[in-house]
């Protein structure tokens, strides 16, 4: 592979990450009912460009790691979980993620055909993504050791983390 094929995948890769977790931030922000400047239609809408560019990213990614010669992959190995020969779990934690995402997005589209109920409680899928995402980047990312990589994660996670506990905590809950 050459560098700059190499340089692409990894870029596209954090960048699916940043996007991923701006999507879930939001979005976590959105179902606590988070007042915002916008009006919330814009906020959705901004919502939903970002899952959209998140997942346009994570095949640049993908499809950029099949072009690998020096640790090489096939797309099935993309495709089932753990199957990788380079660091299978971390991979395959990216894998999953990618799969839930994916199976998030399906649900989007088939959101006017599902009981509001089930389409909310499907769409959660989107934070254990992110954390089997997170564990991806940390594990398999080859910029994990890197201050400025560490940084992203840890800005990340904190903002999803605490975002998350004020909405699911006992008193923010509704029925």
């Amino acid at each position: 592979m050459s560098p700059a094929v190499w340089y692409f995948a990894r870029s596209a890769g954090i960048v699916a990450y940043l996007l991923l977790s701006s999507s879930a931030l939001l979005g976590v922000l959105m179902a606590g009912r988070t007042s915002f400047a916008w009006p919330k239609f814009a906020v959705e809408e901004v919502h939903r460009f970002l899952a959209i560019l998140t997942g346009v990213f994570i095949v640049l990614h993908g499809g950029s790691l099949l072009l690998d010669r020096v640790v090489p992959i096939s797309l099935s190995q993309e495709l089932v979980p753990f199957e990788s020969p380079y660091r299978p779990l971390a991979v395959g934690l990216g894998v999953c993620a990618m799969e839930l995402i994916a199976a998030v997005g399906i649900t989007n589209a088939l959101r006017s055909r599902l009981p509001y109920a089930t389409w909310r409680k499907l769409h959660y899928l989107t934070l254990p993504a992110w954390l089997l995402a997170s564990l991806h980047g940390v594990l398999a990312g080859t910029d994990a050791a890197d201050p400025w990589f560490a940084a992203i994660v840890a800005g990340t996670f904190a903002a999803v983390v605490i975002a998350a506990f004020a909405r699911f905590s006992a008193s923010s809950v509704r029925a």
